[in-house]
């Protein structure tokens, strides 16, 4: 069979832009249906946060990990068609089944029915469900884009048995990272002799779990950014075999996110009404406004998701430069998506889109946005249109194989 390259259908920008605006329909219509609080179901934001956040790691293990075995002989749509309807079981038996009626039979905390026959919120399973997701986000795909696939491949290993041994390395580094960041939070929500309270109180000014959120959010942005509009800048630099540049790429990234993390927490003040700090501080104490300002530093990270992910799928990573692999192309892209990211927002926050379009009814007056925005969820929401196409779909319509 000879050989064939995805093209952009009706060239570029103007396939990036009807690809834009169609995600931008498909997202805005099912938020609708299912999560706006005018709409039929009214599912906000949770437990959509759970489901969106399951949907997307479930589809990098489809997609980047399996290889989309075993369908990806199949013809387009009916092969995003099965991936995405196998997708949303997968999602729903592995947060019921396995998070909730077996992982949960050892760990209240991840059951939403444990918890609730003992009188406890089931909303603390969701948060918990969506921490270890956040921690898959890093762990999974860090070893296919800083460590090169290592130490699975290169090897001859087959699908579906090479797609299950990245998984299962992803699953040990993520129940490491899990059980370091996450779990003591709740063993300062539940206050018992078993499970050490939150280690990090002292160094993020709260015990809540938003002090992992806020840094770690951003370096996912990095690692993602790197493998789409940074096209593997400036990790190309490290000149070192795995699992060494691997490490020393992990490094960098961890001291970058925290270190923009709190630059975010920094530049809030500049912006943020400050009755937004007077109210969280008189009605919970100081601890809630650092809270606020960690998860308000992952919630900014969440605004570059939409710009770099598009900018590199559906308009190919364009630039003015000749070489889109040079470093003026690089320098252009990493502006581009942070003014993009600004842009995105002051339409969230300033322009209400929070409120006019998602039907958040706590995003009154400017003061009270920024604490109950609540844009990681239109965020990613956004994103999953974009990714099943991308991973699913093979870009189909937008785009089209050229011989």
């Amino acid at each position: 069979m000879a050989t064939t390259e995805l093209k952009p259908r009706w060239g570029q920008p103007l396939t990036g832009i009807i690809s834009f605006f169609s995600f931008l329909g498909v997202a805005l219509a099912t938020w609708f249906l299912l999560s706006d609080p005018r709409g039929p179901v009214q599912w906000f934001p949770y437990p959509f946060v759970m489901y969106l956040a399951m949907m997307i790691l479930v589809g990098l293990f489809q997609h980047m990990l399996l290889g989309d075995w075993p369908f990806q002989n199949f013809p387009q749509p009916v092969r995003g068609i099965i991936q995405t309807l196998l997708n949303i079981t997968l999602v729903w038996f592995i947060i019921d089944v396995v998070f909730y009626r077996v992982l949960g039979t050892g760990l209240n905390f991840l059951s939403y029915y444990g918890l609730d026959a003992i009188g406890q919120k089931g909303l603390y399973a969701q948060v918990a469900i969506v921490g270890f997701v956040l921690i898959g986000f890093y762990t999974f795909p860090v070893s296919t884009i800083f460590f090169g696939k290592w130490p699975i491949q290169p090897s001859n290993i087959p699908q579906p048995a090479g797609g299950v041994a990245e998984i299962a390395w992803g699953a040990m580094l993520t129940l490491f990272f899990y059980v370091v960041l996450i779990v003591p939070f709740f063993g300062f929500l539940f206050k018992g002799p078993v499970l050490n309270a939150s280690w990090w109180t002292n160094i993020g000014g709260t015990p809540h779990v938003h002090w992992v959120f806020g840094w770690w959010e951003w370096a996912i942005i990095i690692l993602f950014m790197t493998a789409n509009v940074w096209r593997m800048k400036p990790w190309s630099l490290i000149n070192l075999p795995q699992p060494w540049k691997g490490f020393v790429s992990v490094a960098i990234s961890f001291i970058a996110a925290y270190m923009i993390a709190i630059f975010c927490k920094k530049i809030v003040y500049l912006w943020v009404p400050p009755e937004t700090f007077a109210h969280l501080e008189a009605t919970k104490g100081a601890a809630e406004v650092q809270r606020f300002l960690w998860l308000h530093s992952a919630e900014i990270a969440g605004f570059t998701l939409i710009p770099f992910l598009i900018w590199h799928h559906y308009f190919d990573d364009m630039s003015p430069m000749s070489d889109p692999d040079s470093w003026n192309a690089f320098f252009f892209r990493t502006l581009g998506v942070l003014v993009l990211t600004a842009i995105s927002y002051w339409i969230f926050y300033y322009g209400n889109f929070g409120h006019w379009a998602l039907g958040n009814h706590h995003m009154t007056d400017l003061s009270h946005r920024f604490p109950h925005g609540e844009s990681l969820v239109w965020n990613f929401w956004w994103i999953i249109p974009l990714l099943f196409n991308e991973w699913f779909f093979h870009k189909w319509p937008f785009y089209v194989h050229e011989h």
